[in-house]
């Protein structure tokens, strides 16, 4: 029977159904060979990364001491909608992360639009870590051997200035492309190379921010703390108006948790393993954080910080009185950035996959090599895009987008545990749930995601917008044409 366009638009796609391929079977699936350590450190790993190492800079100027109560209000932000995202992997072991939830939940349409937001998170995202990778690796090899990089080589062609855009003919910066090489080539060996590979990264990140730590704290001064809120008066808690603005500034350091979910179909016990590794990583990441903060604020006062360039290596030189510090810190940091695009391209490969299983994309993101069972020409056509971005484009234009395709996603994730519940009826009492009901966790979440959303620039409320016509123009040219579900319709 025909489905009419009303039909079509809200159809849903079962969590487990005929639509799927069994995975695991050379050509039609990804393997099911990672463990709930290495899933961890996925989430670890596409966290921390970029964020810790320049949002101190960005946010200390704003709250102050009290940037500490920003963190935390941040983790919270982040840890309700950790919740959603645990209850809804556990019930859709899938890759797609929040493509494949709203699909299951809301309806085919709105999964699509989600789908297009992911990839603008993803991509972008990826773009964006893998040009701030050339500037620290430009800083070690200044520190390290006295030698830089050639700007030619070090800067893009296209770049923000007083007037808007720029173009400077004949400039790329190369070291972006050199990194997004070297992580499709990680991602085409297989899945559990590269997810072992990632993991051995985040524990040396890990330990550099240990190194960080230890030191910073051997300079703490308590009197750094003291005004504690960043305030001509003395209101204190009465004004927290900083305090909230630099938790919109930290919070984009927890946005690397979506990572976890979108390996639902290549993970060992998904409906066990999932939700306790995105608990598990914003457990680390959160504690990470808070230490780094204190750490950082109790060996430099804060009206240091602003305009502060390698924050973190400088506070290690200034507590030492000696460069190699920096140097580790600078090494570590390099290791880090490269963790975080290895990780990012792969969630960027893991949704397209996703979306072309469904039909809604072209076939070729689906197409699994039968020796490593990983999607070889999804993979290349990605770090194709993601490095032609990072090569010629200034990450002034791309973390707003990062920020505006998160903040949906997010919020579409909330909104899908309700709708869920409803659906599932009796049967969603089982397993994991959001604590307190299905709408006050959920409903928490999106108020804190709007709530940081309208902070957002003009400029990139209209790029999304254009974005989202695009996406909606491809729905009706192909996916509604292509979709699995007509197949099966009633």
């Amino acid at each position: 029977m025909n489905q009419t366009l009303g039909q079509k638009l809200f159809r849903i796609k079962p969590a487990v159904g005929k639509t799927d391929p069994q995975p695991g079977h050379a050509g039609t699936g990804l393997a099911r060979s990672m463990g709930l350590f290495p899933l961890t450190m996925i989430g670890v790993g596409a966290t921390i990364g970029t964020g810790i190492f320049f949002t101190m800079v960005e946010a200390v100027p704003k709250a102050g001491p009290s940037v500490v109560l920003s963190f935390l209000l941040a983790a919270l932000t982040a840890g309700l909608t950790a919740l959603c995202y645990a209850e809804l992997s556990f019930r859709i072991p899938a890759s797609g992360s929040s493509y494949s939830f709203a699909y299951a939940t809301v309806g085919e349409f709105a999964a699509f639009i989600m789908a297009a937001c992911l990839l603008l998170e993803y991509g972008l995202a990826a773009s964006a870590t893998a040009i701030g990778w050339s500037a620290y690796l430009n800083n070690f090899l200044t520190n390290a051997i006295g030698w830089q990089i050639p700007e030619i080589l070090r800067t893009p062609m296209f770049v923000s200035g007083e007037h808007g855009m720029e173009i400077r003919a004949g400039h790329i910066n190369l070291p972006p492309i050199l990194l997004v090489i070297m992580c499709g080539l990680l991602l085409i060996r297989g899945t559990k190379e590269s997810a072992t590979t990632n993991a051995i990264m985040v524990l040396v990140k890990l330990a550099i921010l240990v190194f960080f730590i230890v030191i910073a704290f051997s300079g703490f001064d308590i009197n750094n703390f003291t005004p504690f809120f960043n305030t001509d008066n003395s209101k204190g808690f009465a004004n927290m108006a900083g305090v909230t603005a630099a938790a919109g500034t930290v919070f984009f350091s927890f946005i690397g948790l979506d990572t976890v979910a979108t390996a639902g179909e290549e993970v060992r016990n998904p409906t066990r393993n999932v939700p306790i590794g995105i608990l598990s990583a914003l457990g680390i990441v959160t504690v990470f954080y808070m230490l780094v903060a204190v750490a950082a604020l109790g060996a430099q006062p804060a009206r240091m910080f602003a305009g502060q360039e390698a924050g973190l290596a400088v506070i290690l030189q200034n507590v030492t009185g000696q460069a190699w510090p920096a140097l580790v810190l600078s090494a570590g940091a390099v290791i880090s950035v490269f963790s975080v695009t290895l990780v990012t391209i792969y969630g960027q490969t893991r949704i397209l996959y996703a979306i072309s299983k469904d039909g809604l994309i072209p076939q070729t993101f689906q197409k699994v090599s039968p020796r490593t069972q990983s999607p070889v020409s999804n993979t290349v056509i990605v770090c194709l895009v993601v490095g032609l971005v990072a090569g010629f484009v200034d990450s002034t234009y791309l973390w707003d987008m990062v920020s505006m395709g998160t903040l949906t996603a997010f919020i579409v994730v909330s909104i899908a545990v309700p709708v869920m519940r409803k659906k599932m009826g009796e049967s969603a009492t089982k397993g994991f749930r959001v604590p307190f009901g299905p709408y006050v966790v959920p409903g928490l979440s999106v108020a804190a995601c709007l709530y940081i959303m309208k902070d957002l620039s003009k400029t990139t409320f209209t790029v999304f917008a254009i974005w989202m016509c695009v996406a909606v123009l491809t729905y009706f040219a192909y996916s509604i044409r292509h979709s699995r579900l007509n197949d099966s319709a009633p």
